[in-house]
């Protein structure tokens, strides 16, 4: 019986903690990565998780983790099938080890590249889960208008869906990332990559009242324009409001909606947006710039999404279906 989430949890308080010399070893790596890769800060966050948990299983074993062999992280692999890690949990684990040991190797700090043979693990490519048109409508009118947090929501929620933006480009947003006039958005998306996207005529509507109703409430500061690089969405205690904070918000007014929350996150807006656009005749290179996708690849899987609901329409209505 596969491990659960919470066995996993305790196998991984259980182990050593980590020593003194692999830390360094990974914070050299990273800080070059960062340097040299422009990587994103979550991307970073992971790769250390990562780094630090084969640490600590070493337990110093072959020199700690700068020093491990194939044999090592074949055993490690092994280790973690038997927690349950997911395909797509050990893919990002491989694409952590091959970056650091490829650095060990080209600052000399090790001749070969354990991961030199190792195989990523085969991922299922499952569609992403998008609302009908009619649930989108229904979750964007589920926040409480009286209330400016309610205000706020509907304005983060309207400005998700119309942008097809990633939660953690939402809550970053900055004040000068918005320009009412021109009726886009300045958005940095995953390896600091800028984009600029258009609001739409809903979006700025509810963004304008946001600003003009809301925001000055939540900051505090009377009627005080917001400039600059503050941020734009409000919390408590007037900082940026959290992806935590905002997951909870998109599973609430779900409920509100008559949707079922389990069924219902802020990347499935993301998804949402660029089905619906793809429905509707985007053009594909369109889409990926929306978007912010580095390859075009990732993009194409959304006219899976499409291809699926024209089997089921066609299934449905056709009288040889």
């Amino acid at each position: 019986m596969l491990a659960t989430p919470a066995d996993r949890r305790a196998a991984s308080m259980a182990l050593p903690p980590l020593r003194g010399e692999d830390e360094a070893a990974i914070d050299a790596w990273l800080d070059a990565a960062w340097a040299e890769r422009g990587l994103a800060r979550q991307t970073l966050d992971s790769y250390r998780r990562d780094l630090v948990l084969l640490a600590r299983w070493l337990d110093g074993r072959a020199g700690g983790v700068g020093g491990a062999t194939r044999a090592d992280l074949l055993d490690y692999l092994a280790w973690r099938a038997r927690q349950g890690y997911t395909a797509r949990s050990n893919a990002r684990l491989l694409s952590a080890l091959r970056a650091f040991y490829r650095y060990q190797a080209a600052r000399g700090a090790r001749a070969d590249d354990p991961t030199a043979l190792l195989e990523a693990p085969k991922q299922g490519r499952p569609l992403p889960k998008a609302l009908t048109e009619r649930q989108v409508e229904a979750l964007l009118s589920a926040p409480d208008l009286s209330t400016p947090e309610g205000l706020r929501d509907r304005a983060m929620l309207e400005l998700m869906y119309a942008c097809g933006l990633r939660v953690s480009e939402l809550v970053g947003l900055a004040a000068n990332g918005v320009n009412l006039r021109q009726g886009a958005l300045r958005v940095t998306g995953k390896g600091s990559r800028e984009r600029l996207v258009p609001l739409g005529e809903e979006a700025q509507h509810w963004l304008q009242r946001y600003l003009a109703e809301a925001r000055p409430l939540l900051a505090g500061r009377g009627g005080a324009q917001v400039a600059g690089t503050e941020p734009l969405f409000l919390g408590a205690g007037r900082v940026a409001l959290s992806r935590q904070a905002f997951w909870a918000t998109v599973k609430r007014c779900a409920a509100i909606a008559g949707l079922d929350p389990a069924r219902v996150s802020p990347h499935g807006l993301r998804h949402s947006f660029a089905t619906h656009l793809l429905n509707h005749g985007a053009d594909l290179r369109a889409l990926q710039m929306l978007l912010g996708h580095s390859s075009l690849s990732t993009t194409q899987i959304y006219t899976l999404v499409a291809r699926e609901q024209l089997k089921r329409l066609h299934a449905r209505h056709h009288p040889r279906g």
